[in-house]
């Protein structure tokens, strides 16, 4: 009975110890996966770009992208927060979510926006992050400015004056040697018309071809930039007017042609002709087994020998 005793107790010995022994294993595992998690969280780029409009307000345009396994990928449906940020701390002006190709724009009241001690504007984009990506932020700085757009008709030639102002100390200040370019609005990417560096007075003038393609009612728009300005950022000015040439955009049916996508009416019976036969030669086939079924003649026993 002592011996059978003494053999049980170091059974339970062996049986703590194996416990342990898995119990340390399955923390270390633990840990390595945990380790291995945090290994993956992933790092987003965010580029900021800011737009001063001519409406007094800012665009601020945020991108965003992530590297994976070699490859960039945009980030889209992600929120992204903008700050004012101030002497005194950071002000909170709103919000926006990306779009499809990672791409955010927020228009912000150049108001809602404190000028710093040097008179420019300081703005913070921020992501927070989630739980495959860690939280990232872009910062702007840059001087307060206005760029305005002036149409000028004389006869039958058309130009714009474009003229660009420091705000920066509360009264426009004229900016000189500074290269301003005009544009026309087209559905995919503006077009190039000309560009110019101002005067002493901010002033440059550009003018506009003859007979460009607009809208159905002739109209074109009209867009001055100043585009990655070291102490003023980006810049644009709008301006609509009926100097283009109008376009029509009017549907009209196609007439019955072999590359159009209403064929001509023969094709069209000659086509059911062909289906036509194809599917009554399946449907007389199917009515013929189930007639010969039916016909199968009845199976008479075998009467024997007599």
């Amino acid at each position: 009975m002592k011996k059978a005793t003494i053999n049980i107790k170091s059974l339970n010995w062996v049986v703590v110890a194996i416990a342990l022994m898995l119990g340390s294993l399955i923390t270390r595992a633990q840990s390595d996966t945990i380790k291995k998690e945090e290994v993956v969280m992933l790092s987003p780029s965010l580029d900021l770009v800011s737009v001063q409009k001519a409406d007094n307000s800012v665009d601020l345009k945020v991108s965003m992208k992530v590297k994976f396994k070699g490859s960039y990928i945009k980030l889209a449906y992600l929120k992204v927060k903008f700050f004012a940020v101030t002497d005194s701390g950071e002000k909170e002006l709103g919000f926006a979510i990306t779009n499809k190709v990672g791409a955010a724009v927020f228009n912000a009241s150049a108001a809602a926006i404190p000028l710093n001690k040097e008179g420019q504007l300081h703005v913070k984009a921020v992501f927070d992050g989630n739980k495959s990506m860690e939280g990232t932020d872009a910062e702007l700085t840059f001087k307060k400015a206005k760029l305005d757009i002036n149409p000028v008709k004389e006869d039958s030639s058309y130009s714009a004056t474009l003229k660009l102002v420091d705000l920066s100390t509360g009264t426009e200040k004229p900016v000189a040697d500074v290269t301003v370019g005009l544009f026309v609005k087209r559905s995919f990417n503006p077009m190039k018309i000309g560009e110019g560096k101002t005067d002493a007075d901010g002033s440059v003038t550009i003018e506009i071809p003859a007979k460009l393609t607009g809208d159905s009612a002739g109209n074109i728009v009209l867009i001055g930039k100043v585009d990655e300005n070291e102490v003023f950022g980006n810049l644009e000015a709008v301006s609509t007017q009926k100097w283009g040439v109008a376009t029509n955009v009017k549907n009209e049916e196609l007439p019955r042609a072999l590359w159009s996508s209403h064929p001509p009416i023969w094709m069209l019976v000659v086509f059911i002709i062909l289906m036509a036969t194809v599917w009554g030669h399946y449907i007389i086939i199917v009515y013929e087994l189930f007639r010969l079924r039916k016909e199968e003649p009845a199976v008479v026993p075998d009467a024997g020998i007599y």
